[in-house]
């Protein structure tokens, strides 16, 4: 946890982003690093969890860190931990919690809220397309023999 929590106060030196930092092990090694670069990327996505996954994934040339374990410095906000989940760790670790990082400016409470919102409800408008063509992509690989499942 340490090693996640310097690499957000390293981050706070250098400017590239949040004060966030996050790491991926595996049996015992650091796999993966990864720090806030929303800012410098211009990439909202680029969070320190995605960025440590996206690292460790291609280290491991698999996209499921299965027996590795994420320590994050902050509670991960909704899409990292959305992230988290699909690359299917063993443990999640943190720091600091959603509450801190809203003190601080980085406050997900309204994101929380929205996701148990029906669509039609949330701030974002939002509305549904072609809902028959692509159901009928997901029928088709339902229906293909030999596929990566995950």
């Amino acid at each position: 946890m340490q090693e996640a929590i310097n690499l957000a106060k390293e981050n706070l030196k250098l400017k590239n982003g949040g004060p966030f930092g996050a790491i991926v092990v595996k049996n015992g090694k650091i796999i993966g690093r990864g720090v806030n670069t929303v800012t410098t990327q211009n990439d909202p996505t680029a969070h320190a969890e995605v960025n440590a996954i996206r690292e460790a994934c291609s280290n491991l040339n698999s996209f499921q860190l299965e027996d590795c374990e994420i320590y994050s410095s902050c509670e991960p906000c909704p899409m990292c931990l959305g992230a988290i989940y699909w690359a299917r760790p063993k443990k999640l670790y943190f720091a600091a919690t959603r509450n801190d990082a809203a003190k601080a400016g980085f406050d997900d409470s309204k994101i929380y809220k929205e996701m148990e919102l029906p669509v039609t409800a949330r701030e974002l408008p939002s509305e549904q397309l072609m809902h028959k063509e692509a159901a009928h992509v997901f029928n088709t690989w339902n229906n293909l023999k030999h596929k990566d499942e995950y």
